[in-house]
């Protein structure tokens, strides 16, 4: 009995190299005859979008993993490490200048006939100073991911 092979055994990508007909027929010869068959491969087309497609889920998950990762080994390692910069808004004195009163603890208000009033500042208590909201008070420079405030909206 003579085996022919049908034009389905070669493949007709540019990936892979296609099998001669004679090679797949001659190994068809070898199997017991029963199974003489021409060996049928079917080579999946994939276009130039499935694999734009494929590739960007993969990047997608592999960022999706990674960023969370890297964050939390940058936390792990800044927790090992002392922080001394000294807070930039107070200069490390853990205070900041009133901007209402600049510092003097009374407000001068200018009234309608040129008469001038003084009073107490309310934003300082008459203290000319806040506590720094960057530091609270501490006069270290917090780290960027320590400055992250967690509230719970329920």
């Amino acid at each position: 009995m003579a085996t022919s092979c049908s034009p389905l055994t070669t493949l007709h990508t540019s990936f892979l190299s296609s099998p001669t007909p004679s090679s797949a027929c001659s190994v068809a010869a070898a199997l017991p005859r029963r199974r003489r068959r021409c060996a049928r491969i079917r080579a999946i087309d994939l276009d130039q979008n499935t694999i734009v497609a494929i590739s960007v889920g993969v990047v997608s998950i592999a960022v999706g993993i990674g960023v969370p990762v890297f964050y939390e080994s940058q936390i792990d390692n800044a927790a090992k490490r002392e922080n001394t910069q000294p807070c930039f808004p107070c200069s490390g004195s853990g205070a900041q200048v009133c901007r209402f009163c600049t510092g003097k603890g009374i407000v001068t208000v200018v009234l309608g006939a040129g008469e001038t009033e003084e009073s107490k500042c309310v934003n300082c208590d008459g203290m000319g100073s806040l506590t720094c909201t960057t530091c609270q008070g501490s006069g270290i420079q917090p780290r960027y991911l320590d400055r992250r405030e967690f509230k719970d909206d329920d």
